[in-house]
């Protein structure tokens, strides 16, 4: 009867434990799809020229972006900015490609897309749907490149890969305490909470 009692109990204990990890996964989760806003370039393929190609649509776009988004300060004054300006985006998009000898169709699209786990150096992002622009050259079989619209690490030094600590503070001013912990600590309980939410959220 005793053995049968503190079963009972150790089950509970591990629904709990089981109903806080899903309600900690969802309340961070719903967090980080709240508040980031992402571009999202695919290229046409894996061949190191078409590489080299999306990277110059990157830094055209990223270049046109922040004259366009410089008054920006939510998620959804840059996702406006972002919608009334498509043909100019799409426009230079397809002005690079053409310049640099290729034909390679381009579409563009705002809307909620799954992404894999991604590491932007000493920045990470579980995986999940967010919100995002994203950009399709030719086939769109490539690798892809992403970078956070919102909050504004686009502009950033983007050949490093990795946040100053100025940079960091644009993503902290935006993010609550527990979100930016989660994307940006290397601890060990920090790590263990941001596996739960990648197993969670894989598909």
């Amino acid at each position: 009867m005793k053995f049968k009692h503190l079963l009972a109990i150790f089950l509970l204990l591990v629904i709990f434990l089981i109903f806080n990890i899903f309600s900690y996964s969802n309340k961070v989760f719903a967090g980080l799809q709240n508040n980031i806003f992402r571009l999202h370039i695919l290229a046409n393929s894996d061949s190191e020229a078409d590489q080299t190609l999306k990277l110059a649509v990157r830094d055209s776009v990223i270049e046109y972006m922040k004259t366009i988004n410089n008054t920006s300060f939510t998620k959804e004054e840059t996702i406006q900015n972002v919608n009334s300006h498509l043909e100019d985006l799409q426009k230079i998009a397809e002005d690079k490609i053409h310049e640099l000898g290729y034909d390679y169709a381009v579409s563009l699209e705002v809307g909620n897309f799954y992404f894999p786990t991604k590491y932007y150096g000493n920045i990470s992002l579980p995986a999940g749907n967010y919100d995002a622009l994203k950009i399709n050259i030719g086939e769109a079989q490539g690798q892809n490149w992403w970078c956070s619209l919102f909050p504004p690490l686009c502009f950033i030094d983007i050949s490093s890969g990795y946040l100053e600590d100025e940079d960091k503070e644009i993503l902290e001013t935006n993010l609550t305490e527990e979100e930016f912990a989660l994307v940006s600590s290397s601890s060990p309980d920090v790590k263990l909470k941001f596996k739960i939410i990648e197993l969670l959220n894989s598909k």
